[in-house]
C-alpha cells in the first residue's frame, strides 16, 4: 500500500461536477491519495491509517491527530504506474478495483476508527481532485 500526502490548507473533489469531499478553507488538512498493491490487506490499511494519522508533517511538527486535521481519502491504481520500459505505463502491480476498493475503505474507516474527520472521493469515478498544497509538504508513505 502506497499513500501520498500532500498537507493541505483546501482541497475538495468533484465528481460530475458535484463535490463528494472537501476539506475547507479554514483548516489544515492533509489529502491522501491511496494505492493498493495485490498483497496489502486489512491489517495493512489499518497499519498504514495509524501511521498517516500520527505522521509529524502538520506547523510545528504536529500530527493530524494532535490537533484533528480533517483529512480526504482518494483512491489513486496510479501510485503503482510503472514506467520503467516504453512511453505507455503498466499497471500490472495496482490491485484490481474488488481487491482495492475494501481496502481503501477500510484504510477510511480505520482512520475515522482513530477520531480522523474524513471524507472520501468515489471509488473508480472519474474525479477532479483541487488542492492548495500547504508549504509545499507532500511525502510518500509505504509499508
Amino acid at each position: 500500500m502506497r499513500v501520498l500526502v500532500q498537507r493541505v490548507s483546501s482541497a475538495r473533489v468533484l465528481v460530475d461536477g458535484d463535490v463528494v469531499g472537501e476539506i475547507s478553507p479554514a483548516a489544515q488538512g492533509l489529502l491522501a491519495m491511496v494505492g493498493v498493491t495485490h498483497d496489502d490487506d486489512p491489517a495493512k490499511a489499518r497499519r498504514m491509517a495509524e501511521k498517516l494519522w500520527q505522521l509529524r508533517i502538520l506547523d510545528d511538527e504536529r500530527s493530524a491527530s494532535d490537533v484533528g486535521a480533517p483529512i480526504l481519502v482518494i483512491s489513486q491504481f496510479t501510485l503503482y504506474a510503472n514506467t520503467a520500459k516504453g512511453r505507455r505505463p503498466s499497471w500490472n502491480a495496482a490491485a484490481p478495483g474488488g481487491v482495492a476498493e475494501p481496502l481503501v475503505n477500510e484504510f477510511a474507516t480505520a482512520l475515522a476508527k482513530l477520531g480522523a474527520v474524513v471524507q472520501t472521493g468515489v471509488f473508480g469515478a472519474d474525479m477532479q481532485v483541487q488542492l492548495i498544497n500547504d508549504g509545499p509538504v507532500t511525502v510518500l508513505l509505504e509499508l
